[in-house]
């Protein structure tokens, strides 16, 4: 493997990405608690408004940012999963297939997490809708916790540190 680097992440890409991890913590340990709930709520808030953002800048965003650079087709996924079976994984500049698999689960199951929290706020819904609310907040626990297994999966199979890169925008070109 090359020690070559390329800037891959932007700062707005980096920033949304920890922004929306911490939201997503906070609001998650304050759901059961009435003391907490003005943050749970707002928490959510910064979660909608984070996505929004995520989506505009998944089409005006730098390269890798941007969604077509990185449009998960079941055959690529088939082909990326594939040779992670080989333990010399096909390597991507940006987001592998499963990793933009996450991002797109991540950002529906955030818009129906914050929407349906929302409207649950409003008292609107009714009990269907806080148990939509609770069911996808879980999918989104559930998505984060596969999506750290494969970063630690895919920084082991292809020898970089994939959090340093999402940290400082670099990673190793091939």
């Amino acid at each position: 493997m090359s020690s070559e680097k390329v800037f891959v992440w932007d700062l707005p890409t980096r920033l949304f990405h920890w922004s929306l991890a911490t939201s997503f913590v906070v609001a998650f340990v304050t759901q059961e608690s009435e003391h907490w709930r003005n943050v749970h709520v707002i928490a959510g808030y910064v979660m909608a408004g984070l996505i929004a953002f995520r989506l505009f800048w998944g089409f005006i965003g730098s390269q890798h940012a941007r969604f077509a650079d990185f449009w998960p087709t079941l055959e690529n996924l088939k082909t990326y999963l594939g040779s992670l079976l080989t333990r010399h994984p096909k390597h991507y500049v940006g987001h592998n297939p499963a990793g933009a698999l996450a991002i797109f689960a991540l950002l529906g199951l955030g818009v129906a997490a914050t929407g349906s929290g929302w409207l649950t706020y409003q008292d609107i819904g009714g009990h269907f809708m806080e148990e939509l609310h609770e069911v996808t907040a879980n999918g989104m626990l559930m998505v984060v916790g596969i999506h750290l297994i494969g970063v630690v999966v895919a920084s082991k199979l292809h020898g970089e540190n994939l959090v340093r890169a999402m940290i400082t925008g670099w990673k190793s070109k091939t």
